[in-house]
Parts: C-alpha cells; structure tokens; sequence
C-alpha cells in the first residue's frame, strides 16, 4: 500500500496576499505591516535539502555590475519572480527577513519588492528594518 503524505506546495504556489495587496496600493504602511505579520518569496540560488529543515537553501542577491551595490529581492508572488533569476524560491517569515537584513546589512543597499511588476516598490534595507521592529 503507497503512503499517503500531504504533498508539498510547487513554487508556483508561494503566495503572500497580504504583500501583493499592500503593494497594488503602493501603501508602504500596508506593506510593512504585511511583511511583519506574513511571509515572502525569496529567490534561491540552492533551495534547501528537504530532509534537513534547518537548511533555508540559499539566498540569491542581485549585484550591479558597474556599482557592485547589492540587491535584495522579495515577492509577494512566486509567479511574479522573473524567468532570468535562479528558478528556486523559499518562502521565509517576518523574523527571517529582520535576520537577514540585519546580518547583511551593511551589504545590502536596496530591497526591491515585485521588481518585475505588477506593482513594484522599492525600499532602503533601513526603513524595512525599522517596519519589522515596529
């Protein structure tokens, strides 16, 4: 007899309502608010070993190539993250991306949120750290 398990979500299905709402308003106020009480898609450039739930997989940042300044991306959609980034994306909390932004902080110079529409924002790694203190 075949073990019935829960299947897991495909990317495809990583969704943050509360974010792409807040974004469609370009209400920052909402958006902050969305990512400190939901979650958010990040690109990968290796997701995580899914016998391990430690393993986040890793992160992928976007690098201008004539200024080196780094790049975060998050979506509030998977469908949304662009064909040309890494196909891979996790889904991660509110204490995640305050980890993350707080450990790179100094590195990151930008976070983009839906940069490929439909409703793009855009926000110092600063200001989003002081959202998700709030």
């Amino acid at each position: 007899m075949a073990k019935k398990g829960r299947k897991k979500p495909a990317p495809e299905e990583f969704r943050s309502e509360a974010l792409a709402q807040a974004l469609e308003k370009q209400d920052m106020a909402a958006v902050a608010l969305a990512l400190r009480n939901g979650t958010t898609i990040v690109p990968l450039i290796r997701p995580g070993a899914r016998d391990n739930p430690l393993d986040g997989g890793e992160v992928w940042t976007y690098r201008d190539p004539n200024t080196g300044e780094i790049a975060l991306l998050l979506f509030s959609d998977a469908r949304n993250k662009p064909a040309n980034l890494p196909p891979g994306v996790g889904i991660y909390s509110a204490a995640w991306l305050k980890a993350f932004l707080t450990t790179h902080r100094e590195r990151i110079t930008t976070v983009f949120l839906d940069i490929a529409g439909p409703h793009p924002m855009q926000a110092p790694p600063e200001e989003l750290l002081k959202a998700l203190n709030a």
